[in-house]
């Protein structure tokens, strides 16, 4: 990357009060919607500002991933971080770098009026070094992004599994969508902790919101009535609907030593009748 000259680093340096207030004026146009305030983009600008000209004086501005650019890399990270949880695209948060471009264009094409070919070199020079400072920020964006969508999935994950105290010594695990490897380990983890918690004999893993049941999600099934009884407890599957019936014989699936019921309520009589309670009417 092309190296700034000294004169250039002292003439923006000398006009940064021009910069400063044109840059604010840029990103205040194109971020109307109150999700920053005013006074935060002003911190947030004069911030960088300090760090980046810090940088430019005590380093190669050609090797980013120098110690001297720690600090204002750690902040464009803070700074993607920030408006990830905010809501701002990627192309928003990139514009806070991008829009620095024409008030430092401006400063170096005054001073360079008479030198079309410094005036271009510098220019280069200076498009160059916040190009890679943008592409730094999309990509702390990214990260920040993908970390978000993750821990939103596993929240969603927790949500979609909740583990419900039937009676004592009865769990009930509702089961509501597809299952594939990531949930059924989830749902193996929170039910096994619900079983040492409680001490609870059976665990009901009602499948009735399950819209269908393949090899796949057999298999998932049967690891997690596997691990409950290698917890010493004993499972019962319910919401066997007709048509789950028909697939499991038409796939040849073997559930043989699995105890299943239509629905809940079977299941549930069958639970309390195994810990020897039984359910009458009153009168």
């Amino acid at each position: 990357m092309a190296a700034l000259d000294p004169r250039t680093l002292k003439l923006i340096e000398s006009s940064q009060t021009a910069v400063i207030d044109a840059w604010v004026a840029s990103l205040a146009q194109a971020s109307q919607d109150g999700r920053t305030s005013q006074r935060e983009l002003d911190v947030q600008v004069r911030e960088f500002w300090r760090l980046f000209l810090g940088a430019m004086h005590a380093a190669d501005a050609g090797n980013l991933q120098g110690r001297e650019w720690d600090e204002i890399r750690h902040f464009l990270e803070d700074l993607s971080r920030e408006r990830v949880l905010k809501g701002f695209s990627s192309s928003e948060t990139a514009t806070f770098i991008f829009s620095l471009k024409r008030p430092l264009f401006d400063v170096i094409q005054q001073a360079n009026a008479d030198s079309p070919v410094e005036l271009a070199r510098q220019l280069w020079a200076v498009s160059e070094l916040l190009d890679q400072l943008g592409l730094h920020t999309v990509k702390a964006y990214q990260k920040t992004r993908e970390e978000v969508i993750q821990r939103q999935q596993e929240e969603m994950l927790e949500l979609s599994t909740p583990v419900v105290k039937l009676w004592d010594g009865v769990l009930a695990l509702p089961m509501i969508g597809t299952l594939d490897s990531q949930r059924t380990q989830v749902v193996m983890e929170s039910l096994l902790q619900r079983i040492v918690e409680t001490g609870s004999e059976i665990a009901i893993i009602d499948i009735t919101g399950v819209p269908t049941v393949d090899t796949l999600v057999a298999q998932h099934l049967l690891k997690t009535v596997t691990a409950i009884r290698l917890m010493g407890a004993d499972a019962i599957i319910s919401g066997v609907r007709p048509q789950i019936a028909q697939t499991i014989v038409h796939l040849g699936l073997d559930l043989q030593g699995i105890v299943t019921k239509a629905n809940l309520a079977d299941a549930l009589a069958l639970a309390l009748k195994r810990t020897g309670l039984t359910v009458s009417k009153a009168g």
